[in-house]
C-alpha cells in the first residue's frame, strides 16, 4: 500500500513539475511577443518616416524659366498668376489660382473672376502679396521687371513666351505647368490635340494668300508681322505675309490705311486693342470703314476676320486659348 501510494505521488509530482515547466515555456513566449511585434512597429515606423522625407524631398522641383532658375513646391496650393496665358494653360488642366491681377478676362476664365485681385498686369501689389503668402507666383512680359522683388516674397518663375520661338517656347511653359501640378500627361494629350489642329490649318493656309495683321487702337493702326506677339498666323499656321513689317518687341509697326490699301491682302486679320481694354467696343470697325480700306481683296470677299481681341490680346498662348486662336484664324479659310 505504501508503495503504492509513493508510486502516485511521484507521478503527480511529474505531471506537476512538466506543467510549471509547460507554464513557464509560455510565460517565457508571451514575454518574446511583445518584444518581437515592438521591433515589427519600429522598423514600420523608420519605414514610415523613410517614405514621409522622401515625400517631402520630392516636394520640390527646380525649374528653368525666362529669369534663371527657382526651386518651386509642386502641388502648390496658393498660387498667383500674372500671366493670363498660364491661367489659362491651368483653367484647361482643371487648377486653381488664388490671386490674378485687376484686367478685362473673356468669358473662358471668369472662373477665376472672383480671385484675389493682386495689382494690374503692369504693377503688382506688393503688400497685398506679401500678405497673401503665396507658395508660388508666376509672371510673365509685362511683369517681369518685378520679378527680384517677387522672389523675396515666395518662388517666382517668369513663364514668358518667346515670340522668336513662341509655339516651342509656350509648350515648354506649359509642360513646365504640368511638372510642377501632376499633370504631364494631361498636358501632353492636349499639346498632341494643338499639334493636330496647326497641322490641319497650316497645309491649307499656305495657299490662302497675303495676309495681314493690323491692330487698332485709339484710332491708330499698327501692322504686325513674322516673329510677333501675333506672329503665329505667319510663323505658325503659314499664312503668307503681305508685307514686311519692321518692329520689335511687342509693338508693332504704326501704318496707314494708304499702306494697307497698297499692300492690298487677302485676309486682313484685325485685333480691337480698345475692346481687349474695355474701353470701347466696335472701334476697330469704325477706323476701318472707309474707302481705303474696303478697295482691297480682303474686304471684297469678306475676308477681314475680327479676332477676339481680348484672347488675341490680353491672353494669348495657353492650352486652350491657342486652340480658339488657330480656329479664328480658320475662319480665313
Amino acid at each position: 500500500m505504501t508503495s503504492l501510494h509513493s508510486a502516485v505521488t511521484r507521478k503527480s509530482m511529474r505531471l506537476s513539475m512538466a506543467t510549471l515547466a509547460a507554464t513557464a515555456l509560455l510565460a517565457l513566449t508571451a514575454c518574446g511577443a511583445p518584444q518581437a511585434a515592438t521591433s515589427t512597429e519600429s522598423n514600420s515606423s523608420n519605414s514610415s518616416q523613410s517614405a514621409s522625407a522622401t515625400s517631402a524631398d520630392s516636394g520640390k522641383i527646380t525649374v528653368n524659366h525666362a529669369q534663371g532658375s527657382t526651386e518651386v513646391p509642386t502641388n502648390p496650393q496658393n498660387v498667383y498668376v500674372f500671366d493670363l496665358g498660364v491661367l489659362d494653360t491651368m483653367q484647361a488642366l482643371g487648377l486653381k489660382a488664388s490671386g490674378i491681377p485687376e484686367t478685362v478676362l473673356p468669358a473662358s476664365l471668369q472662373d477665376f473672376a472672383n480671385a484675389e485681385k493682386i495689382g494690374s498686369m503692369k504693377e503688382p501689389d506688393f503688400e497685398a502679396i506679401s500678405e497673401g503668402a503665396p507658395d508660388l507666383i508666376i509672371i510673365s512680359g509685362r511683369t517681369a521687371g518685378s520679378y527680384k522683388e517677387l522672389s523675396k516674397i515666395a518662388p517666382t518663375i517668369d513663364l514668358s513666351v518667346d515670340q522668336k520661338d513662341a509655339l516651342n517656347s509656350f509648350k515648354k511653359n506649359a509642360e513646365t505647368v504640368g511638372q510642377i501640378f501632376g499633370k504631364t500627361q494631361e498636358v501632353e494629350t492636349k499639346l498632341n490635340e494643338i499639334d493636330i489642329k496647326i497641322a490641319d490649318v497650316a497645309e491649307k493656309g499656305k495657299d490662302a494668300g497675303k495676309s495681314l495683321v493690323v491692330m487698332s487702337s485709339a484710332g491708330e493702326l499698327t501692322a504686325y508681322g513674322a516673329g510677333s506677339r501675333f506672329g503665329i498666323i505667319h510663323d505658325i499656321l503659314k499664312f503668307p505675309i503681305a508685307a514686311d513689317i519692321k518692329s520689335e518687341g511687342p509693338h508693332g509697326e504704326a501704318v496707314s490705311f494708304e499702306y494697307i490699301k497698297d499692300k492690298n491682302p487677302a485676309n486682313l486679320f484685325v485685333i480691337d486693342r480698345d475692346s481687349a481694354m474695355g474701353t470701347a467696343t466696335g472701334a476697330a470697325n469704325a477706323v476701318l470703314d472707309n474707302e481705303l480700306v474696303k478697295s482691297t481683296d480682303a474686304a471684297k470677299n469678306n475676308k477681314i476676320i475680327q479676332l477676339d481681341a481680348t484672347n488675341w490680346y490680353n491672353v494669348g498662348y495657353g492650352l486652350n486659348n491657342t486652340k480658339s486662336m488657330i480656329d479664328e484664324v480658320a475662319k480665313a479659310l
